[in-house]
């Protein structure tokens, strides 16, 4: 039965049709395109977590990390790592996101720059949610092929999931993405957990996978080749540019009641993504152990492979289970981006451009279109992605592009529009530049074949400019660029900025109506402006109790966290 039993079907049909009649009792509450698009608001702390915890957490991540420490070692974990650094800075940024009372970051873009900038970012975030639901497609796409043994295609297993969360994401939106994530996260948290302990156990616990790896630099956290400490500290930097205007930060943060069900949501549900990377990589260390005298062809398989050969023999139904519990967390990612993609669309590209003045029922009607629309793209670049290792390094780069405007923007009241278009194209056109343009077979440009060879060793690695001095070229040059721009040109009218940083200062208020973006409600007097710098065109807030200590208790946690891991691999 298409290298499954009937057992292990009968589960997976068991969480299939659970699954679509929750997203399905969602439905009711969308009453409105804000409803459809963030939620109503109304999510409490522990359904925060799990949405930030199922939204981010996803298959194609176990994939990348093993079949990336396969390659080479404990330093792969840096594939998914690379935001535990960033993580403190979640629980700083996140109350800003909740006050901005705003349903996509393109509104924080259109307030702050302008209408132009705003569709700029819509473009921009769209092509960010195409890469990464193609990125989630093609893994979850290869590991169900390896566990069936190849007799389900990751073509057919991509098209198969794909119906099924559009049936449900489509009709409820973002409530349906939050109420089917509380059981997808719990899924997830089976499909990071279920394989290493049997995968431990044949190669004879942590002292016989030791043993078994001869290579030290296998069990090292910092490669000294590829996976450096230089590496780590400038993928970081990178996804901390990003993560801001990664589109689905503005529900993963603002869908709560409050900035504090924000703050405690994606930082608690992003500690256990953090917890589950560790488990990944101690599964490719296994198989590295499991496989050796023998590489895999298609690294992208090892996870799944794994699960085929170890799982049936421990009981009945376990396959089942691995792949109802892989669906699960796709499918809580993927519905959760092509809603915000659509919000995208709809809020800032479609309702400001294209057609304004309609009634809600429209719009609610056009961003169910566009979530399907979105998805088929996906699929399409899902098919042409050459690994999700690959596509995972492309998500990094395209998700910084407007991250610099962002973060310039919110602390600095002179960088302008001009600065803004300036800064994002530049950077955009040093990422094309240093990377390679191809279409099928037809190459339209290649640094590597050209320019590489004129670059200094230390910036290369096999023979091509390294991932890390890539990101350093377009980051500084959009940094320099949106600055010195920005003082040539004309600034930003005051009273939008006013409206702005108002906003920004004042916290939410316990059952605060829903308004327009950037608007306070009716008798809500601004927060006073309390800033680190007294200059007129800095607003960088001087940072409270509760921020301080939140943010000095995450830093806290991330230094357990590598030292357990540094523990259980080295001693």
């Amino acid at each position: 039965m298409l290298g499954l039993k009937l057992v292990d079907w009968a589960v997976i049909v068991v969480y299939l049709v659970g699954i679509t009649l929750i997203g399905f009792w969602a439905v009711r509450k969308v009453r409105s395109s804000a409803s459809f698009f963030i939620g109503d608001r109304k999510f409490g702390k522990i359904m925060m977590a799990f949405f930030m915890f199922g939204s981010g957490t996803h298959s194609d991540q176990a994939v990348s990390v093993a079949a990336k420490t396969y390659n080479t070692g404990a330093s792969g974990i840096w594939y998914q790592w690379l935001w535990l650094f960033v993580t403190p800075f979640f629980w700083l940024i996140a109350p800003f996101f909740r006050r901005m009372r705003a349903v996509t970051t393109g509104d924080y873009f259109e307030i702050r720059y302008g209408r132009s900038v705003s569709g700029l970012y819509a473009v921009m975030g769209i092509l960010q949610l195409l890469v990464a639901i193609g990125v989630m497609l093609k893994g979850s796409g290869a590991m169900v092929e390896a566990v069936s043994g190849g007799a389900i295609s990751s073509e057919l297993a991509i098209v198969a999931m794909t119906v099924i969360f559009l049936i449900y994401g489509v009709a409820g939106g973002l409530s349906a993405a939050i109420a089917t994530n509380f059981v997808q996260g719990l899924l997830t948290v089976v499909l990071s957990f279920i394989i290493l302990p049997f995968a431990l156990a044949k190669v004879g616990w942590m002292s016989g996978l030791r043993e078994a790896i001869a290579d030290p630099a296998m069990l090292s956290l910092v490669a000294p080749h590829e996976i450096t400490f230089f590496f780590i500290v400038i993928i970081a930097f990178n996804a901390l540019v990003g993560w801001v205007t990664m589109p689905e930060t503005m529900a993963n943060c603002a869908a709560g009641k409050t900035e504090m069900e924000g703050r405690m949501g994606v930082t608690v549900g992003i500690f256990g993504k953090r917890i589950c990377t560790v488990v990944w990589m101690l599964t490719g260390l296994c198989a590295v152990a499991i496989y050796a005298g023998g590489k895999l062809e298609d690294v992208d398989l090892v996870y799944g492979r794994m699960a085929r050969e170890l799982l049936p023999g421990i009981a009945p139904g376990l396959i089942g289970l691995f792949i109802a519990s892989m669906l699960a967390s796709i499918m809580s990612t993927c519905d959760s981006l092509m809603v915000v993609a659509s919000a995208l669309f709809t809020e800032n590209i479609y309702k400001k451009f294209l057609c304004p003045e309609r009634a809600d029922r429209h719009y609610t009607l056009v961003g169910r279109i566009v979530s399907a629309l979105v998805v088929v793209l996906g699929i399409l670049f899902a098919f042409n992605l050459e690994s999700v290792v690959n596509g995972l390094e492309i998500f990094w780069q395209v998700s910084a592009m407007m991250g610099i405007a962002f973060w310039v923007g919110l602390f600095w009241r002179r960088s302008t529009v001009a600065g803004a278009w300036a800064a994002t194209l530049t950077s955009f056109g040093i990422l094309l530049f240093t990377s390679k343009i191809a279409f099928g077979s037809y190459i339209l440009w290649n640094f590597n074949e050209h320019l590489a060879g004129k670059l200094p060793a230390f910036m290369l690695w096999q023979g091509e400019i390294s991932l890390p001095w890539q990101m350093i070229f377009y980051l500084i040059a959009g940094f320099v660029v949106l600055i010195v721009v920005s003082l040539f040109t004309r600034r930003v009218p005051k009273d939008r900025l006013d409206r702005l940083y108002a906003c920004l200062r004042t916290p939410i208020g316990t059952d605060e109506p829903e308004a327009e973006p950037f608007t306070l409600p009716a008798g809500v007097q601004p927060g006073p402006r309390n800033v680190l710098i007294q200059h007129p065109d800095f607003e960088i807030p001087r940072p409270t109790l509760i921020g301080i200590g939140g943010f000095l208790a995450a830093w806290e946690g991330v230094a357990l966290l590598i030292g357990a891991v540094y523990w259980i691999i080295r001693w």
